[in-house]
């Protein structure tokens, strides 16, 4: 379904295997107002293929004069936080942590308006839009503040989490130094020694497809070996899972967004780490290591490593994608990014009214905007 938008901006939404992932989304990554790799046509691709079998996610696009200015995948949900509220949000599966729509730089406004409206006309059943992995600093999350503000659209943040964010000046030296005491410093270096004392230690850092493969496949099976397979969370613990793994990997790599760092001890890696490197940012996406070495800190003495991205002059700032007040990465990393989830009301005046009854009752106030 097609809806023409004022002067040469052109608005549709439609499935995402009718409008294809084609490479007009990779120009607008290159000038996008803020890099989100999980919305960029490779991990889209790897990620729509593993985990939408039932067709059920749409492309939301925004063009101008052809050009392909804003995209957001789509999906019509039927429950919301336990409750049977129809709703269309924002897809946003286990294993992506940022939803922020890729918009060219200049376009925000536009877009969450089109999108809005898009909305309205079309809400059938659906009771509000839900957004959810959005950064609260930026100009996109501005832009939505400002256009449900202007169109007294109800709108609430109902759900906020800070989650460990490395953004300095420093460099890798000055800024390990500033973050952990000396004590713990110490301690790292006691590890480390330790370690070393168990076999060679060897730290390696790729950014090509170099032996890729088998990269992914021993990430793969040490994360496995840990609790996450224990508990049944581990990437290889389905064949969706470890198949989206390989794919958006080897795809980041062919697209230049791929950093992998290992630490090996006798050329076993006992911890391992991707980074998607998307600037002026970064994304920790996964991280894993050896509990058999637990007591050495591998999954530390490798962040110390990581910090040598402050030295990329490429990326201000990396994203850790880690939960709030996470154990390891927060001994490291000291800064902090404000993500949210928000549900803004659509349709007509009555739709709305119910919009603001379920948003206070979930809020616990009067839904007074972003």
């Amino acid at each position: 379904m097609a809806d023409t938008c004022p002067a040469e901006l052109h608005f549709t939404v439609q499935p995402w295997r009718t409008r294809g992932i084609d490479a007009a989304w990779d120009a607008l990554a290159q000038c996008a107002a803020e890099p989100n790799p999980f919305i960029e046509r490779w991990f889209m691709q790897a990620s729509l293929d593993a985990f939408d079998h039932a067709d059920e996610v749409q492309l939301a696009t925004l063009e101008h004069d052809g050009t392909l200015v804003g995209i957001i995948p789509l999906a019509r949900l039927n429950r919301y936080a336990g409750y049977p509220f129809p709703h269309i949000a924002g897809w946003v599966h286990y294993n992506a942590f940022c939803g922020a729509p890729l918009v060219a730089a200049g376009y925000e406004r536009a877009f969450w308006r089109e999108l809005l409206a898009w909305c309205d006309r079309h809400a059938g059943a659906r009771l509000f839009l839900h957004l959810s992995h959005l950064p609260v600093e930026g100009p996109l999350f501005a832009a939505l503040r400002d256009v449900t503000a202007s169109q007294h659209r109800p709108a609430a943040i109902v759900h906020r989490e800070e989650r460990a964010l490395l953004a300095s000046d420093l460099t890798p030296d000055a800024y390990f130094e500033a973050s952990m005491s000396g004590k713990k410093r110490k301690e790292l270096r006691r590890q480390a020694k330790r370690l070393s004392e168990e076999g060679a230690l060897r730290f390696e850092r790729l950014t090509d497809a170099t032996a890729l493969s088998d990269w992914i496949a021993r990430f793969l099976a040490l994360e496995q070996a840990g609790w996450k397979g224990a508990e049944g969370s581990a990437l290889a613990c389905t064949n969706d899972t470890r198949q989206f793994f390989r794919d958006a990997l080897s795809a980041a790599a062919v697209a230049g967004r791929l950093e992998r760092l290992a630490l090996y001890l006798d050329e076993r890696p006992i911890a391992m780490l991707a980074n998607f490197i998307t600037p002026p940012g970064a994304y920790s996406f996964k991280t894993t290591f050896d509990e058999d070495y637990a007591r050495y800190s591998p999954g530390v003495l490798l962040q110390r490593e990581n910090l040598d991205i402050l030295a990329n002059d490429a990326v201000a700032w990396c994203d850790s994608c880690a939960a709030a007040d996470h154990p390891m990465i927060e001994r490291i990393w000291r800064e902090k990014r404000l993500v949210v989830r928000v549900s803004i009301a659509i349709g007509g005046q009555a739709r709305r009214t119910l919009c603001k009854a379920i948003l206070r009752a979930e809020t616990g106030a009067f839904p007074k905007g972003l």
